[in-house]
């Protein structure tokens, strides 16, 4: 509910970043340094978009409530009511998936 109250400028996204995983198909408890970087994210907040060299606004590449592939470095971390939101660049999402 945080991120209502928080609205990115531009052409920037505010993500979730979806939980790691703890157990392996297996069953085998994962500890916190083998488990792996989440790439994935739930898209939860975008900015109005980006104002190109003519003035006319180009539109984002991702909608609320999407889910993305994020680069494995960069983004700004938000903290919005004690839980962690990162900030992208519209340009730095790598993908989206469609169902």
């Amino acid at each position: 509910m945080a991120f209502r109250k928080f609205l990115p400028m531009f052409d920037r996204v505010l993500v979730e970043r979806l939980a790691a995983e703890t157990v392996t198909k297996g069953g085998i408890m994962l500890p916190e340094k083998s488990q792996g970087k989440v790439l994935q994210a739930t898209v939860v907040a975008v900015g109005p978009g980006s104002v190109n060299q003519k003035g006319n606004l180009q539109p984002m590449s991702v909608k609320v409530g999407e889910k993305v592939l994020l680069p494995e470095y960069g983004g700004t971390k938000v903290i919005l009511d004690n839980k962690d939101y990162f900030l992208f660049r519209d340009a730095d999402i790598l993908g989206k998936y469609v169902d």
